[in-house]
């Protein structure tokens, strides 16, 4: 596996999250923690003059730019490791399909483009779609400039249930569930075919240049691992979802070695004991979303992730780490802990060291 070349112990730290996939200890639960560099040692790369917000978002030098500017003035600590991925939004799955994107500054999301179910049969996904060849250009630029320096991750893609709302429209495929319930089963079963093998092809372009597997989470492991979701869940019923979307879950489950589902805002958690079933659900992504408290309001959600035998992953404050550690087991749980500097992240690792 290709190393990183500032981080002596970039193994350790791998093999602490391989652990964390098995609810395993190695010798301390996961934390990571990042501190901008006291002296930078590169600039940062001069923001450009653009003809339009999604022209930004295409240029991949800045992207690259951006990369190996963040890897080289950023102190990773605890088992923090430097990543990077081709980010063009979280409907960027969809738009292999035809569909088209539409960008502001700091998101996008996709124009729905099937209007009546008898132009379901023309979604067929293209590699030589333009969105398609600009996440391969990307990637590839992001592997080249990230050898021994950052690890390149799998782009944020949102599959299943939510590329067909994606491709109809949230509300309109409310309407299609009682409606069309078969025309929607269709398109799901074509949809999660066409995953795998997208999937696939860039897990095997990382595995040819010997990386760690990560992406938008932060978690990096030597496992086959990935993300399944379902954001558009918070609006139907726990009967719905398990009837239509959960075997799809699984199944995507099953693809991977090692998968956290990103459970998505509160009125997701009606849905959490049915994904606390699935055997080949490794661990638990829970955002609770702005507005809704902070990690430690959320105890007893993690609390029962535990008790399922399913590993957490947390984002919490430096000041919020000794009430988790009374409150959870260190076994299964993935720290992300945010601190203004050094001695600040010293004393978190010092405390979770100590989280028996």
């Amino acid at each position: 596996m290709m190393s990183i070349e500032s981080i002596p112990d970039w193994e350790k730290r791998i093999a602490r999250q391989d652990a964390f996939w098995d609810c395993a200890v190695i010798d301390r639960p996961v934390v990571c923690m990042a501190v901008g560099k006291e002296k930078p040692e590169c600039p940062w790369p001069a923001e450009k003059a653009y003809a339009s917000i999604r022209e930004r978002w295409m240029d991949t030098e800045r992207v690259v730019e951006q990369a190996v500017a963040g890897a080289r003035n950023t102190e990773y600590l605890g088992d923090a490791l430097p990543t990077a991925w081709p980010n063009l939004g979280p409907e960027l799955f969809s738009s292999f399909f035809g569909m088209e994107m539409d960008y502001t500054a700091e998101s996008s999301w996709g124009i729905p483009n099937l209007h009546d179910w008898s132009d379901a049969d023309s979604l067929v996904l293209s590699k030589d779609n333009q969105y398609w060849k600009k996440l391969v250009e990307m990637t590839d630029a992001l592997l080249d400039a990230g050898k021994g320096l950052f690890y390149t991750g799998i782009s944020d893609m949102h599959p299943g249930c939510d590329a067909v709302a994606a491709f109809r429209d949230p509300m309109q495929l409310n309407m299609d569930l009682l409606t069309d319930p078969d025309e929607v089963a269709r398109l799901l079963a074509r949809v999660n075919a066409a995953y795998a093998d997208v999937f696939d092809f860039f897990y095997g372009k990382f595995t040819a240049a010997d990386q760690a597997i990560t992406s938008w989470p932060g978690i990096v492991s030597s496992k086959k691992w990935y993300v399944p979701s379902n954001d558009f869940s918070c609006m139907i019923s726990k009967e719905m979802f398990d009837a239509v979307f959960l075997p799809g879950i699984v199944e995507e489950c099953r693809h991977l070695d090692a998968a956290i589902y990103h459970l998505d805002g509160p009125g997701a958690l009606r849905h959490l004991d049915s994904l606390l079933e699935i055997k080949e659900l490794n661990a638990i992504q829970w955002v609770f979303g702005a507005g809704n408290g902070i990690a430690s309001d959320w105890i007893p959600v993690y609390q029962r992730c535990q008790v399922a035998g399913k590993g957490i992953q947390i984002f919490a404050s430096a000041d919020e780490v000794d009430f988790l550690a009374s409150m959870l087991r260190p076994e299964g749980v993935w720290l992300g802990v945010s601190v203004r500097n050094r001695a600040e992240a010293e004393a978190v690792l010092e405390r979770v060291s100590k989280w028996t």
